[in-house]
C-alpha cells in the first residue's frame, strides 16, 4: 500500500529491523575471489587492493547490478505517482466519501467510524497498488533473478502483510484522527506524537511478533562460529544470549542479518543464505557491523532524526491541506481535517514530503552505515571478509556511484567505498598478528 500508513509503517521497519548488509544475489552462482598477495608487502598499496576485489565483477555482472539499481531511481518516482494516482482517484470520484458514510451508517461512535473506514481504505488501497507491486515486488524481482518465490508464495506474504497492516494501521489511525479532531488547531503536533509513539511501539514488538510471520527463526546451533559471535557480542556490550537462523532463502537470495529491537526485545539474527553463501570471516564482519548499529543506538538517534521529519511532515499536511482544499477541493465533499474521508489527501501530502525529502533521509541513513561499517571493521577484525561481503552486495547495488548519484539515491555506501575503507582499515593494522595471518582471501569456491 503506498500510502500515509505504507511510509509510518517502512520507517518503523527501518529503524526496528535494522538489516544493514541485505543484499540480493542477482546469480546463485557463486563469484570466484582470486588469491591476494596485497598484505604480502609492507607498502599496501590500498587503491590496488580496492581495485583488485572490483575486478571480481565481470563487465556482464557489473552491468546486470548497474541496471537494477539505476531502474529504483525511477521506482522512487513512479511509486510516488502511483500512491497520489490513488488518492486522486480516491478523492475525484468521492469513493472515499462513500466510504466514510458507509461507516457512518454503520455506527455513531466515531472511533468507530474512523476503524471501519481505516479496513475499507487499507484493503482498497492495497488492490489498487496491486498491479504495480506485482511488477515491482514480483515481476521485477524474478527479472533479475532475486526472488525464489512463485507467485502463491509471493501472494502469501502479501496477504500476511495486509492483515498486519490492518491491524496496526487501523489502531494507529483511529488514534491519530481522534486527537485530529480533539486538538483541531494543534493536530500536526499531537498527531505526530501519536506516531512516533507508535513507530516506537512497532519497533519494539517487530522482531519477537511481526518477523516471525514472514519467516521461521531458529536458535543456530552451536558451534565455533556461533561462539564468536556471541563474544563479540559480550565484548560489546549487547545483550544478547543466543543467535537466530530464519529461512529467507524461500523468499530470496539476499543475504542479511541484524541486530534488531528496543527496550529488552534485543536479538542477533542472520538468514540462511547468509550462513550458506559465506566464509566465517564474511558472517563475522556483517555481524560486526549490525552490531555496530546496536552499541551506538542508531535505533534511537533514527528514531530521533526520523521523529523530527514527522513532526516536520505532518506540520507541512497541516499548512498544506486547507490549501489544496480552497484551491481543488470543491467536489470532494472533505468537511474538515478530522473527516477520515481526507486521509487519501493526507496520504498524498506525506508521500510528497517524503519524496522531496529522498535525499535527506537517504543522507541520514547512509552516515548511519558508514559508522556501523567502521565499528563492525574494528570488532570483527575481518577487513577482507568485509570486503567479500560488499563484493557479494555487487549482485543488487552499484558499485562505484557517481558522488551526487550516491548522495541523491544510495541509503548505504556504495561498494567501492566501503572495499576502500576496508582496506585502509587493513593497510593500517598489517603489522598486527592477527591481520597479517589473514592476508590470503579465501576463494569463495572452497565454501
Amino acid at each position: 500500500m503506498k500510502s500515509f500508513l505504507a511510509i509510518l509503517l517502512a520507517v518503523v521497519l527501518v529503524f526496528g529491523v535494522t538489516s544493514v548488509f541485505a543484499a540480493p544475489a542477482a546469480d546463485s552462482t557463486p563469484v570466484t575471489a582470486t588469491t591476494s598477495t596485497l598484505a604480502t608487502s609492507p607498502h599496501f598499496d590500498v587503491d590496488a587492493a580496492t581495485n583488485s576485489y572490483m575486478s571480481q565483477l565481470s563487465p556482464e555482472a557489473r552491468a546486470n547490478s548497474d541496471a537494477y539499481f539505476e531502474g529504483g531511481y525511477w521506482l522512487v518516482l513512479w511509486d510516488c505517482l502511483w500512491a497520489l494516482g490513488v488518492a486522486w482517484l480516491l478523492l475525484g470520484t468521492q469513493l472515499s466519501v462513500r466510504m466514510r458514510n458507509l461507516a457512518e451508517r454503520i455506527t455513531r461512535f466515531r472511533w468507530l467510524q474512523t476503524a471501519i473506514y481505516a479496513i475499507q481504505y487499507i484493503v482498497l488501497t492495497s488492490l489498487l497498488t496491486l498491479p504495480w507491486n506485482i511488477y515491482e515486488d514480483y515481476v521485477r524481482e524474478h527479472k533479475y533473478g532475486l526472488s525464489t518465490q512463485d507467485f502463491a508464495q509471493w501472494s502469501g506474504d502479501q496477504v500476511k502483510g495486509l492483515i498486519v497492516a490492518l491491524i496496526l494501521g487501523t489502531v494507529a489511525l483511529v488514534i491519530i484522527y481522534a486527537v485530529i479532531r480533539k486538538a483541531t488547531r494543534t493536530w500536526w503536533l499531537w498527531g505526530s506524537l501519536v506516531a512516533i509513539v507508535f513507530m516506537m511501539f512497532v519497533g519494539t514488538i517487530a522482531p519477537v511478533y511481526i518477523a516471525p510471520v514472514f519467516n521461521t527463526y531458529t536458535s543456530l546451533p552451536d558451534s565455533q562460529l556461533k561462539s564468536q559471535i556471541l563474544s563479540m557480542a559480550r565484548a560489546n556490550g549487547i545483550p544478547a544470549t543466543n543467535v537466530y537462523e530464519f529461512d529467507a532463502s524461500k523468499q530470496s537470495k539476499r543475504i542479511s542479518a541484524n541486530v534488531s529491537g528496543m527496550f529488552g526485545t534485543t536479538r542477533i539474527s542472520l538468514n540462511d543464505n547468509l550462513m550458506n553463501r559465506s566464509t566465517p570471516a564474511e558472517i563475522k564482519a556483517v555481524l560486526g557491523h549490525e552490531m555496530g548499529h546496536y552499541v551506538l543506538n542508531h535505533v534511537y538517534k533514527g528514531l530521533v532524526f526520523f521523529a523530527v521529519i514527522i513532526v516536520i511532515g505532518f506540520a507541512f499536511v497541516y499548512w498544506s491541506f486547507g490549501w489544496v482544499m480552497r484551491r481543488w477541493g470543491t467536489g470532494w465533499d472533505i468537511r474538515d481535517p478530522g473527516d477520515v474521508a481526507g486521509l487519501p489527501l493526507f496520504a498524498a501530502l506525506f508521500t510528497i514530503f517524503v519524496f522531496v525529502l529522498t535525499p535527506v533521509t537517504n543522507t541520514i541513513t547512509r552516515s548511519a552505515e558508514a559508522e556501523a561499517d567502521a565499528f563492525g571493521i574494528n570488532a570483527a577484525r575481518q577487513p577482507d571478509g568485509f570486503a567479500e561481503a560488499a563484493v557479494q552486495l555487487s549482485e543488487y547495488r552499484k558499485m562505484h556511484p557517481g558522488p551526487i548519484e550516491e548522495f541523491v539515491f544510495f541509503d548505504h555506501p556504495s561498494g567501492w567505498n566501503r572495499i576502500h575503507r576496508a582496506m585502509v582499515w587493513k593497510a593500517e593494522h598489517l603489522d598486527d598478528a592477527d591481520i597479517r595471518a589473514l592476508h590470503v582471501i579465501t576463494p569463495v569456491t572452497s565454501r
